[in-house]
């Protein structure tokens, strides 16, 4: 569960004076290494100032003008639409603010993303993105900036989170399926985990409320490529299976391809649902039947967290930093 403090924001250096017991005018002379001050107490001022994690902001170090924010939005890999479409809502958002935004491709690895909060911590006013390092390290790496971390839930208390619901939708997709007379339904789930995804739990949790099983799930590599081959094992490995669920709309449209190419008539032989509600799924044959989320609404609640915590508005809680995905019927299921 996420912290249920006051909220995360700024350390300000007011927290400081007050942390030291000293004027806010002393803070910034030991802060700034000016004289008329002791030892003691500068020393004093820089325990306090790192205790709370104070970094001091680029605008009172004269850096940039104080109506020139800059945010990192850290994304995992641009190439998948998925995350250009959420980056394109932040960066819609953060233009009406206007602010800078500079965009960060890890590439899904962890020294990339490691690396990179490094180096952003002290160019930016706030992190935000996908992040997947330990809280505590990112809490190291940022110390005193806002971070919006999206589809995780945070525990540090100065983090704030955007949460995807897919539960109902996912519900919904299997509800739809059985409907339709499909008792074998299998999943592709995302790859490279040691764990089964969030969707998978809600597949499982989905299937057993109807009565069925789910043992029909096959691994999948995040690319088009990645859904063909995993499909074409789906169906070996289970060749009664009639529909398939997949972890997103990427692997689903690789699925769409192997059905194809096996003879498989979609959704006649086989029903196919991916994750996401990309617009590349209207385009494909048939159009993609998917448990849809608002995408650029999700950056841009990112962005206007963000906005909140560093203006001191207070944050949004609870269902507001929520975005919840509902199924979008097309053709191909």
């Amino acid at each position: 569960m996420a912290s249920s403090g006051t909220g995360p924001r700024r350390v300000t250096i007011d927290d400081v004076a007050r942390e030291a017991g000293v004027s806010r005018q002393t803070v910034s002379r030991a802060l700034n290494d000016k004289g008329e001050i002791g030892a003691a107490t500068k020393q004093r001022v820089l325990d306090a100032a790192e205790d709370l994690g104070y970094r001091p902001s680029r605008f009172a170090r004269g850096l940039v003008r104080q109506d020139a924010f800059s945010v990192g939005l850290v994304i995992p890999d641009l190439l998948n639409p998925f995350f250009t479409e959420v980056a394109a809502g932040a960066l819609d958002a953060a233009r009406t603010h206007g602010w800078h935004v500079v965009v960060y491709d890890t590439g899904g690895r962890v020294e990339e993303e490691r690396g990179t909060l490094e180096v952003i911590a002290s160019q930016v006013d706030a992190v935000v993105g996908y992040l997947s390092l330990p809280e505590d390290e990112i809490d190291k790496l940022t110390r005193g900036l806002p971070v919006v971390l999206i589809d995780r839930e945070h525990r540090t208390e100065r983090f704030s989170s955007i949460r995807v619901d897919g539960e109902r939708g996912v519900h919904a997709a299997v509800r739809h399926l059985t409907g339709a007379g499909h008792r074998r339904i299998g999943m592709l789930d995302l790859g490279k985990r040691s764990a089964p995804s969030v969707r998978r739990d809600w597949f499982d949790t989905a299937m057993t409320a109807h009565g069925l099983t789910a043992d029909a799930v096959c691994r999948a590599d995040q690319t088009v490529e990645g859904g063909e081959s995993a499909l074409e094992r789906l169906l070996t490995e289970h060749p009664d299976v009639t529909a398939v669920l997949t972890f997103n709309d990427i692997i689903a449209i690789g699925a769409l391809r192997a059905a194809r190419r096996l003879g498989r008539r979609v959704p006649a032989d086989l029903a196919v649902i991916g994750f996401d509600g990309l617009r590349l799924g209207a385009l494909v044959d048939p159009p993609l039947t998917t448990i849809a989320l608002d995408t650029r609404a999700l950056g841009a609640l990112a962005v206007e967290q963000t906005a909140r915590l560093l203006t001191g508005a207070g944050p949004l809680r609870g269902d507001e930093l929520v975005v919840r995905a509902q199924l979008l019927l097309r053709e191909s299921a």
